[in-house]
């Protein structure tokens, strides 16, 4: 009885120590929809988009990527995989926000900087020197021929 109670004891004793023992954390990095970098939920199979982390909508089941130690201090309290530093330093925008073709920096750094390591414009997009602040260095194809000049050379509306 007496060995028995001393077992006892000797596991509950592990047990607490193993609770008290600070746990890995949880690896969040995903591939969202598009090719994009996303955020795990608890659940294992939901993958969020990063720029749906910390945006006052609960996208994963249990609301973790809404939580506070994750929102709290913006972008600081976020992993840096959900994080692209634009060249200004008090400037960023979510990861997955780079390299989607519009100047979410406002300088273009997350669409041309050396930084961003962006592939050339893709088969959606036409390049060019654009008229309008919020594209850098293509403009969507659905632009072209429209009527309306986007390129500085007007090669979207005569070459593309």
């Amino acid at each position: 009885s007496a060995m028995a109670l001393l077992v006892l004891t000797a596991a509950l004793a592990s047990g607490v120590a193993l609770a008290l023992l600070p746990r890995a954390p949880v690896n969040r990095f995903c591939t969202a929809p598009n090719n994009q970098t996303g955020f795990l939920c608890d659940d294992r199979v939901t993958c969020v988009p990063a720029s749906w982390v910390c945006d006052r909508v609960s996208n994963c089941r249990n609301g973790e990527d809404e939580q506070e130690q994750l929102c709290g201090d913006l972008p600081h309290s976020l992993p840096g995989f959900l994080v692209f530093h634009c060249s200004n330093p008090r400037s960023w925008v979510y990861a997955d926000r780079r390299c989607n073709g519009m100047n979410d920096c406002g300088d273009c750094s997350d669409e041309m900087g050396s930084l961003a390591a962006c592939p050339p414009c893709g088969w959606e997009w036409w390049s060019c020197s654009p008229v309008h602040y919020e594209f850098c260095s293509c403009i969507p194809r659905r632009l072209c021929q429209d009527g309306i000049q986007h390129c500085l050379d007007w090669s979207d509306e005569f070459v593309c």
